[in-house]
């Protein structure tokens, strides 16, 4: 068996390296994985960039989705089976021939479901499932904010929005992506590139009228966004993808850093605003059984087909480092895959 290992920090064509992975068995409560495709996130480029505070000291294999079959389960794994095809969050280690996972975030998948649709429900449906169903409840009506909204988040964001009726305002980078996000729904999309997000929603008349903002982003992004609430409003970020175009230069650093401002619980109390702060590590961590329940139902409503994720491109294995070029490139439109 063989793994991508993160070797340095930097540009993608040099930063991994093909070499044996020794021999895994599963304890207590886990699973084995014979992988058939794993899922890139742009947390993976900020682990390459070296941005990522939870990544593990390099050399390192990078990963939080695993699509294969089980080979191996570990004691008192009792609701999964040697030869099942699942979905399954990694919590590193993803991307390899093998891979251990948690058996509460391991998920049966039909034999028919595409490879990389179903990379996309271990990290960015569920983060998504969470985001929209738990921490947030949304309502029919609800104005809704969704940043990076042609991303494997932001697609999977966008559609639970309108499946409660919300009205969807969604920030991409690029006419092509603004096209796909009208296909998708959004109701009011908008070139960040082109114009001040914050400047357009309050020309299209939503300015302190939103009710929910989710932000990947982070930096000004975060303040603006805030904003932008009505009374009752919440913010929910799970990202801070702007930290990667300020790499190496200080000040950019520190800008994008001050930008998420500086905040009072007596300002969130006088203004009746929320903030909410999502790592599916964390979860996965420490309370692993909201992962599971987010797995599975993003599995349901998929095979349902009332969830639809969106594979915007497949590379093979040995193009790693092109697909991650690519997906740090923000060209990107839904789930980038990796096929073994």
């Amino acid at each position: 068996m063989k793994a991508y290992y993160l070797v340095r920090n930097g540009a993608a064509d040099k930063a991994f390296e093909l070499r044996g992975l020794p021999d895994l068995k599963p304890k207590a409560g886990e699973v084995l994985i014979l992988s058939e495709a794993f899922g890139l996130n742009f947390a993976d480029v900020m682990a390459r960039m070296g941005l990522y505070q939870d990544a593990p000291p390099l050399p390192a294999v990078l990963g939080y989705e695993n699509v294969g079959r089980i080979s191996a389960v570990g004691e008192g794994v009792a609701t999964l089976k040697v030869g099942q095809r699942v979905v399954a969050l990694t919590r590193f280690g993803g991307y390899a021939q093998a891979a251990i996972a948690d058996a509460r975030a391991t998920m049966p998948i039909p034999e028919d479901m595409d490879a990389g649709v179903a990379t996309a429900l271990a990290t960015q449906y569920a983060t998504a499932w969470y985001a929209a169903e738990e921490v947030v409840r949304l309502h029919e009506g609800d104005r809704v904010l969704i940043h990076a909204a042609a991303g494997g988040v932001g697609v999977a964001l966008t559609q639970m929005a309108k499946r409660h009726g919300a009205i969807v305002l969604g920030t991409a980078g690029s006419d092509e992506k603004l096209k796909f996000l009208k296909e998708q729904g959004v109701d009011y999309p908008i070139n960040y590139r082109k114009v001040d997000f914050a400047k357009e929603i309050t020309r299209l008349g939503f300015d302190k009228k939103l009710d929910v903002v989710y932000d990947p982003i982070g930096g000004s992004s975060f303040k603006k966004g805030f904003k932008l609430l009505n009374a009752g409003g919440r913010l929910v970020g799970y990202g801070a993808s702007s930290m990667t175009e300020a790499k190496g230069n200080i000040f950019k650093t520190i800008g994008v850093a001050t930008g998420f401002g500086f905040w009072s619980p007596i300002e969130l109390l006088t203004s009746s605003k929320s903030m909410l702060g999502i790592n599916m590590l964390r979860i996965a961590d420490n309370n692993p059984e909201i992962l599971g329940r987010c797995i599975k139902k993003v599995v349901e409503l998929t095979e349902s087909g009332e969830l639809k994720p969106v594979v915007g491109k497949t590379f093979q294995h040995h193009q790693l480092a092109e697909a991650h070029e690519y997906l740090a490139s923000r060209q990107s439109i839904g789930k980038v895959v990796v096929l073994w």
